[in-house]
């Protein structure tokens, strides 16, 4: 395969407050530590000094440890999730199409949740309509494109708080979803019905719904595909995807992730090459420019993006596998300003994370940035300690 070369980024600022309420992750989210103040009396002139907890929770991983909380994977079942958990510490599994659902429908999760040094995020794709990984146990909803036309957003949220108290009970603790895409195109298109409109208006208001009730019930959401895959020229599956240029994105593609930026879901990047921002042939998911317009959000006039970043699947997607190994495109992604990358099966990551070390003592990927990402990922999904 030919190998695009890796771009460096400056090292992101670390999480600003990381024992603060994260991006409602599985678990219930951190609650703000309070406030310490002085306990002696008016003429002292020292105060108790706060606990660093965001120290101690990276001080119980090795370097492997904390890279290995930066990956997602997906699993096949019960013995597949509790190798990968037990012999490698990842941050998280996915639950996809090819997977075994007795593993959330027969009490499964629970033995396999108790490998993990810290709380395991179970992620599912479980938008509705035509993605739905769990339709055959919480049953099976319209298309966004259905529901933004017969139903009020009030109405959505309802509906989609019950269906995230199932995914719950199921075990579920993040859902990549609500698809924020801006689209026109046929329902059967890659994005097509998964959007919720043409107008970016409306896909706010109930993508910003599902969010709300999601997080009400304890699942994390995660918002795709930025910067915008509603206009893309293709299928990112299939191969390369063009969207339009980053100024026609501005008033469009943009507008949701903009509004919808501190709502506490996190983001997924997609594999998508965008003129005006992106390197050509370097996709928005291995590119330093598209994870720092998210992450500062000047770019195109959003309050800097504090959550976890996300990579769309980096194995099963011609648009990155075309281009990279899964070991490259795992490093590129880190090293642009990815928190987490995502692909669908665990046989890759020994040699993912031997790679990984590699970049870490090479300098290529700085520890501090690997130790911002740990810490983002933990508030995310609650598992920092208060402090």
């Amino acid at each position: 395969m030919r190998k695009t070369p890796l771009l460096m980024l400056a090292v992101l600022a670390a999480v600003a407050t990381a024992c603060s309420s994260g991006g409602g992750g599985g678990a219930a989210p951190s609650r703000s530590a309070a406030a310490e103040s002085a306990t002696g009396s008016p003429t002292q002139a020292t105060t108790s000094a706060k606990p660093d907890c965001t120290a101690g929770y990276l001080a119980q991983f090795t370097l492997r440890q904390k890279l290995a909380q930066l990956l997602t994977v997906g699993i096949t079942g019960e013995d597949d999730a509790m190798n990968v958990v037990r012999t490698e510490q990842v941050g998280g599994i996915f639950v996809g199409s090819w997977t075994d659902l007795s593993l959330l429908s027969a009490g499964q999760l629970e033995q396999v949740k108790q490998l993990a040094k810290v709380p395991l995020m179970v992620t599912i794709d479980e938008e509705g309509g035509r993605v739905s990984r769990a339709k055959s146990l919480i049953g099976a909803v319209p298309t966004a494109r259905v529901t933004a036309q017969t139903m009020t957003a009030d109405q959505f949220h309802d509906a989609t708080l019950t269906r995230g108290r199932a995914l719950k009970d199921l075990g579920v603790t993040v859902d990549f979803a609500p698809d924020v895409d801006v689209s026109s195109q046929p329902d059967d298109s890659v994005i097509g019905d998964r959007s919720f409109s043409d107008d970016p208006a409306v896909v706010t208001r109930y993508a910003g719904a599902y969010i709300r009730a999601m997080r009400e019930a304890g699942v994390g959401t995660v918002m795709k595909h930025f910067p915008g895959h509603g206009s893309g020229s293709g299928d990112s599956h299939r191969g390369a995807v063009r969207t339009p240029p980053l100024d026609s994105l501005q008033t469009v593609d943009l507008v949701p992730f903009r509004g919808l930026v501190n709502s506490g879901a996190g983001v997924m990047v997609g594999h998508l090459d965008v003129p005006g921002l992106t390197t050509p042939d370097v996709p928005a998911s291995i590119s330093p420019q598209a994870m720092a317009l998210l992450r500062e959000g000047k770019g195109y006039g959003a309050a800097p993006f504090q959550g976890p970043i996300f990579t769309d699947d980096l194995l099963g997607m011609a648009a990155i596998t075309n281009r990279l190994s899964i070991g490259d495109a795992v490093e590129a992604a880190l090293v642009a300003g990815a928190d987490n990358a995502l692909w669908i099966s665990t046989d890759a990551v020994p040699s993912v994370l031997d790679q990984l070390e590699q970049a870490v003592a090479a300098g290529r990927l700085p520890a501090a940035r690997v130790d911002a990402s740990v810490l983002r990922m933990a508030t995310f999904k609650g598992a920092l300690p208060r402090c």
